[in-house]
């Protein structure tokens, strides 16, 4: 399962259940630290400070948490939780862009409570999303009155994404020539593949991440464009022919991103890089 399908639908908009989340992520429910952690280090249970969002009208709908080969450590890892108002009077369509909050905590040390905008775009209505972007960021340590810090933060993150729902429509009225396509995925590219110096050793070209997984997105705009080159980056399956260390062909295939950091490093990168082709054309950011 991952945090972006088996989720809340758009057609009924069901929430996750507490067993639901338990069974995707059971971090979620740490009551203590892990045992590497120190006395000074403060627990605050994840589950504690989502039911309070939920009394706040944010309800779950997708969760995955990390692994790790450590015994006796998954029920501590990082998760991530993507967080939705649910409107029953809103009627979502396919194609459809929706805001949400991630969040982001884990009780082993590795992360202090984060709450960031993402934005989402339904593939279809039984739950199946894109993510469109990680946005704003708010940070919250383990100590104090983290609740009512988290449930704030969350509010200031929303305002923030709803402001940035232009950018569909904004976006979309954009349209590329041919240059500035290839120049966006090969930012993309190196936003990807681009180890620390810069270098790239991937057989993937920067061509193959403008390559649409759908028929209606074979247009030009700005916002079809990046949804493509976000979604071949994240997604992988992506095939190319290298060489080994021997020189001879091996078979590449990008595997999808799964990392919760990288996940979300890699979002908010492309989503600077949308933002930036925007303004290029004349699409003031917003305020």
């Amino acid at each position: 399962m991952t945090v972006y399908t088996h989720t809340a639908r758009f057609d009924t908009g069901r929430a996750m259940t507490e067993d639901e989340l338990r069974r995707a992520a059971p971090s979620i429910f740490a009551m203590t630290a892990h045992e590497s952690r120190s006395e000074r280090f403060q627990p605050i249970p994840t589950i504690e400070v989502l039911r309070g969002l939920m009394a706040e009208g944010f309800m779950p709908v997708g969760a995955k948490q990390s692994n790790s080969r450590i015994e006796g450590k998954t029920n501590y890892t990082k998760h991530l939780i993507r967080l939705r108002r649910i409107d029953e009077d809103k009627v979502y369509k396919v194609g459809d862009t929706v805001c949400e909050i991630l969040l982001k905590n884990a009780n082993d040390g590795t992360s202090a409570y984060n709450l960031m905008a993402g934005l989402f775009r339904v593939r279809c209505l039984n739950s199946l999303v894109a993510q469109c972007g990680t946005i704003d960021s708010v940070k919250v340590r383990h100590s104090g009155d983290v609740g009512s810090k988290v449930i704030e933060g969350t509010y200031q993150v929303m305002k923030q994404a709803e402001r940035t729902l232009a950018a569909p429509q904004d976006w979309g009225t954009v349209m590329l020539n041919q240059d500035e396509k290839a120049t966006l995925a090969e930012v993309a590219h190196l936003i990807r593949f681009g180890d620390s110096d810069g270098e790239i050793a991937t057989p993937i070209k920067p061509e193959q991440l403008l390559i649409p997984r759908r028929h209606d997105d074979r247009v030009d705009d700005l916002w079809t464009t990046w949804n493509v080159a976000q979604e071949n980056v994240i997604k992988g399956g992506l095939r190319g022919v290298g060489r080994d260390d021997l020189g001879r062909p091996r078979r590449v295939k990008t595997r999808a991103v799964t990392g919760i950091d990288q996940d979300i490093k890699l979002n908010k990168a492309l989503w600077l890089l949308g933002e930036r082709m925007a303004q290029l054309k004349g699409i003031k950011p917003a305020e």
